[in-house]
């Protein structure tokens, strides 16, 4: 366990390199297990999501070594289940029953638990994996499936958009029988990272329309050589700090495409944004103008920001309203800001068609969450005793000690160590006065 010690109140200026995107490279590593060549991956971020899956990876019988940034995997494989004490710690076990389907005609997995922002159902998943010939039993915390020759491509549309889902799905098809066809498929660049990826292998996948791939069966795959995207989630939660902390910060290893809707909303706040080839500048010039948000999926303002936005708007003159659409219950953080001299108003707003609009399935308790949240701004932020319940927010009180005024305290760091190497020793080095306290 350990906590941070932050002193509020100092621009942060420089630069910083962004790694490579945790969403992309665990999920990756994963796919590697298609083969048992040895595949190459760089770019992979020190953290501990990352190390959970190469623990997983190396209990199911592989070979990994890990130095720097690459990761060197020979997927050789022997085990045709993920162990409860593992897999409860991956929020995606579930995406290895394909490739143990394809090795072993058998798997066994235990339900993915992670951030406690809202349902993350797989039954849209596992329908699919039906429909491709496995018979699957779930039951209390584990999913168990045989199939009794080989899985066979089909057409599968999703009802809403289900970033993991379609990536588990493409690793059912890729050595799949025949042809799969997945429509309303997610369009995030992390998914297509993977399909890059799973193409060097040996698979054809195509993404025949921003919301349609299609996959055709390959008999075997081999190793690969691949570098992770940057992470987008890291260039939001910099550019963030630049404009609230009134720094200016220049973010290096960027891909400005994956984050053109913060973009867009930066200037539309009133910041400044420098754009260069794979590098972005932030900087404060002039006071912020409230900004509204609605999350939406890829191409739209992600999920993972609007805590981050929210903070950031507390900074910025007059009333701002964040609409979140993805996840039903991503608004826990609001007291802690409140704590800090935060004004956040949440609110349910009135939606005539609530499931055409959200991405969650909706019924009368989740009707009960609010679902958006008012911000009024300009407030001074005062520092405070805070605790860190998930990534996103954890990344956000962070944020909010560094704009607020005095001493702040953060319990929960290993939440943030899940998706940030080394933040404290990267804020350092931009003029943070931050300290990790084991």
């Amino acid at each position: 366990m350990a906590k941070y010690v932050i002193e509020g109140g100092v621009p942060l200026r420089g630069s910083v390199r962004i790694p490579g995107a945790k969403n992309a490279g665990f999920k990756i590593m994963i796919a590697s297990l298609l083969s048992d060549e040895r595949s190459t991956i760089s770019n992979i971020p020190y953290i501990r999501d990352v190390i959970a899956v190469k623990k997983i990876i190396e209990a199911l019988g592989a070979k990994v070594e890990f130095s720097d940034d690459t990761m060197e995997i020979s997927g050789e494989i022997s085990a045709d289940e993920v162990s409860e004490e593992l897999g409860i710690k991956s929020r995606a076990s579930f995406m290895y029953l394909p490739l143990l389907l394809h090795r072993f005609k058998k798997g066994k997995v235990y339900l993915p638990v992670g951030d406690k922002i809202g349902e993350r159902p797989i039954n849209w998943f596992l329908e699919a994996l039906e429909k491709m010939g496995a018979v699957v039993s779930k039951q209390n915390s584990t999913i168990e499936a045989t199939v009794p020759r080989s899985l066979s491509g089909v057409e599968y549309e999703f009802p809403k958009n289900s970033h993991t889902g379609t990536e588990g799905l493409i690793l059912a098809a890729v050595l799949a029988n025949g042809k799969t066809r997945l429509k309303n498929a997610a369009a995030e660049p992390e998914v297509d990272d993977l399909i890059s990826f799973l193409n060097q292998m040996g698979a054809k996948i195509k993404r025949t329309s921003p919301r349609e791939i299609v996959i055709d069966g390959v008999a075997s795959l081999t190793g690969a050589v691949h570098k992770v995207m940057p992470d987008r989630n890291e260039v939001v939660t910099f550019g963030c700090i630049a404009l609230g902390t009134r720094g200016d910060i220049e973010i290096e290893g960027t891909n400005n495409e994956h984050v053109r809707a913060f973009i867009n909303k930066v200037r539309e706040a009133g910041g400044t944004i420098r754009e260069g080839e794979n590098i972005l500048g932030l900087i404060y010039k002039n006071p912020l103008k409230a900004t509204d948000i609605t999350t939406q999926a890829y191409p739209g303002f992600m999920t993972d920001w609007q805590s981050l936005w929210a903070a950031l708007m507390t900074q910025a003159d007059g009333k701002s309203i964040i609409h979140e659409t993805i996840f039903e219950n991503r608004f826990g953080y609001v007291a802690q800001l409140a704590n800090m001299g935060a004004e956040i108003e949440l609110f349910n707003p009135a939606i005539e068609a609530p499931d055409d609009v959200y991405n969650f399935e909706w019924d009368e308790e989740v009707a009960k969450l609010a679902h958006a949240a008012k911000v009024f701004g300009p407030k001074k932020l005062r520092g405070g005793k805070l605790e860190i319940t998930d990534i996103r927010a954890g990344a956000t009180l962070v944020f909010a000690a560094l704009m607020a005024e005095g001493k702040s305290e953060i319990e929960g760091v290993e939440h943030i160590e899940r998706g940030y190497e080394d933040l404290e020793g990267r804020l350092e080095k931009l003029g943070a006065k931050i300290m990790k306290v084991e």
